[in-house]
């Protein structure tokens, strides 16, 4: 069987490669039936932000890949609630609508159900 993966996000998409890198993790992870996760923190909750402009930073949309998630069987989403709301996001109105808010002392445990950890 094969290990299972959780993927945490922890940059901004505006802030360098590393949040697109998490995504395409996560979709190939997916599309081959991996058991994966992926957990937003810290600033990783701004990818989840509505009506971002990406053109206007030069950048791609992560919008799309967000949204593919699903289709990739990628259903095990999370979102840290306390890294949202410190950066004035409302967890309830994040255009991940299938993540998981959890609460801080609730990650440690979601950790512990993987097998391998990357955080980007």
């Amino acid at each position: 069987m094969a290990k299972s993966l959780l993927i945490i996000s922890r940059q901004a998409p505006w802030s360098g490669p590393n949040a697109r890198e998490a995504l395409d993790i996560v979709l190939a992870g997916g599309a081959f039936d991996l058991p994966i996760g992926l957990l937003f923190l810290d600033d990783g909750v701004f990818q989840l932000a509505a009506k971002q402009d990406a053109k206007a930073l030069q950048q791609k949309d992560l919008s799309a890949n967000l949204q593919a998630l699903p289709m990739f069987g990628v259903e095990e989403l999370f979102v840290c609630g306390e890294s949202a709301a410190a950066r004035g996001l409302d967890p309830k109105g994040l255009s991940l609508e299938e993540a998981r808010v959890l609460a801080a002392q609730e990650i440690t445990a979601l950790i512990d159900r993987y097998d391998q950890v990357i955080t980007l």
